[in-house]
């Protein structure tokens, strides 16, 4: 990994055939490619355009989801200690968000790779569905990046503040003529990239489909997307085309029944598997994210109140939350393998959950209630905690409007359903990094609690207008000439 922590600048560009390491891929000459001559071989490339690398530490430290539970009570992660203060990390460490920027560049150079070969080879119409993947994979890659290294898309704003450099070709040297462009021409380049791409996406002849862009998958990020863009129409569309016949009540993660069956073990070993119907896009990604559950600055006892306090339903929700001993809290969703590269050593790795239909729900249930469609957010609301309240009954639980105007001290039912849209989304996905893709968008203020040697308390806070909200770009990009972020 030396080689691309010297080199980050070189992510940028079309990384080499069949990507098997780091090192590999900085060992050869960009032009020094495989030949893609076969469907099977344009297929393999393809499926190489995931990140390998994952956000979940720099994402959630940096959001509402963590808390600092004290000196001596937690041990010191870098990787959690800087961006719970948002610190810039400039090392391009396993967890680090350069790491995350060097994998998605490299997904992006795969599916270029690809897409140039479907171009300038006679393929027949069945590469058609490889095309759309790499399309899809290209636009989902290019937006993570936005997500993090961009300011927010602003809906109806004029977005011209620096975007990220949006790479639609292999590269042919180590060092290119790049621009960050704007946050609108990086959402335009986005939006371009996955209609084309949801013209060929297929769920056929994938061994595991859930590695892939499927129709649903695709659909799950249009959603996901359009969100950020404020096209709530589409938003709707896409989500209710993602779930299979439309169906979100048993396709969505059954948290207060089979999940809530198994023992922690159980639970930790099926909840990243393919066969679990909610999931609808995975990733196999390079990660040590969970290895410390007693860090200081994360999962704690005010966190866990999300599980055992008030809720709007009234009831309590029945999410798998286990401890290491008080302040010390997991979900237990992580799963670790290991990839041995020699005797004894090797790489750890996750099966990382990118896009699930129980995001795509409460992503309707914003949507729905940005439209009017009040009744409707409500329904969807009520399908998603049916699933998730402990004991689900009903004639106790089931929200209404007035029910959730109650609970949230609101006349404004437009702002109490979003809200609570907002705040399922929070709780179901603590420690899966989702939490941060909402405070970007809907530029929510987070507050962060510090406590002092001597037990004082203070708090820090990241305002909806701090630049420390977007993450700093590698300080090796400017080698090609492309601005920092400011600071």
């Amino acid at each position: 990994m030396k080689q691309l922590n010297k080199f980050i600048i070189t992510t940028l560009m079309s990384c080499t055939l069949f990507i098997t390491s780091c090192n590999k891929y900085l060992d050869v000459e960009p032009d020094n490619r495989t030949s893609i001559n076969s469907i099977d071989k344009v297929a393999q490339l393809v499926g190489t355009a995931y990140p390998g690398y994952d956000y979940l530490s720099f994402a959630e430290s940096a959001s509402d989801n963590v808390e600092d539970k004290g000196p001596g009570v937690g041990s010191s992660v870098d990787t959690r200690d800087r961006p719970y203060a948002w610190e810039d990390q400039l090392s391009s460490g396993t967890n680090t968000p350069i790491n995350y920027w060097n994998g998605c560049y490299s997904a992006i150079a795969a599916a270029n790779q690809a897409l140039e070969a479907i171009e300038n080879e006679n393929f027949d119409e069945s590469v058609l569905q490889y095309k759309g993947e790499a399309l899809v994979a290209r636009a989902y890659a290019h937006h993570m990046l936005a997500i993090f290294f961009a300011k927010n898309y602003e809906i109806g704003g004029a977005n011209d503040s620096p975007g990220i450099p949006y790479v639609t070709t292999p590269g042919k040297t180590v060092f290119g003529n790049f621009t960050r462009g704007t946050v609108k021409s990086t959402y335009e380049n986005i939006v371009k990239d996955l209609e084309e791409g949801l013209k060929y996406v297929s769920d056929l002849n994938y061994k595991v489909p859930k590695y892939h862009f499927t129709e649903s998958a695709a659909h799950a990020f249009a959603a996901r997307l359009y969100m950020f863009l404020g096209e709530w129409d589409k938003v709707v569309d896409h989500a209710t085309l993602a779930a299979p016949g439309g169906d979100f009540l048993n396709n969505i993660r059954p948290t207060n029944s089979t999940f809530k069956e198994m023992t922690g073990d159980e639970f930790r070993a099926s909840f990243t598997k393919s066969d679990v119907r909610s999931t609808l896009l995975l990733a196999n990604s390079y990660s040590t994210w969970t290895y410390n559950e007693t860090a200081r600055y994360g999962f704690g006892d005010r966190i866990s109140s999300m599980f055992t306090g008030p809720h709007v339903t009234g009831g309590v929700l029945d999410n798998k939350v286990l401890s290491y001993g008080a302040p010390h809290y997991t979900t237990y969703k992580w799963l670790y393998y290991f990839f041995y590269t020699g005797p004894g050593i090797g790489y750890p790795y996750i099966m990382q959950p990118l896009l699930t239909l129980d995001e795509t729900l409460l992503n309707r249930v914003e949507a729905y209630a940005e439209l009017g469609q009040y009744d409707n957010a409500v329904a969807d609301l009520n399908t998603f905690y049916s699933q998730k309240i402990r004991n689900y009954t009903p004639s106790l639980h089931a929200l209404t409007l007035n029910k959730i105007n109650d609970f949230y001290g609101t006349t404004n039912v437009k702002e109490a359903l979003i809200e609570a849209a907002l705040q399922a989304k929070k709780a179901e996905f603590v420690q899966e990094g989702i939490r941060w893709f909402d405070i970007v968008r809907k530029n929510i203020r987070v507050v962060h609690n510090i406590i002092d040697a001597t037990g004082l308390e203070t708090d820090i806070v990241l305002e909806p207008n701090d630049l420390r909200r977007v993450f700093q770009l590698p300080e090796e990009v400017g080698l090609a000439g492309i601005e920092l972020n400011p600071r």
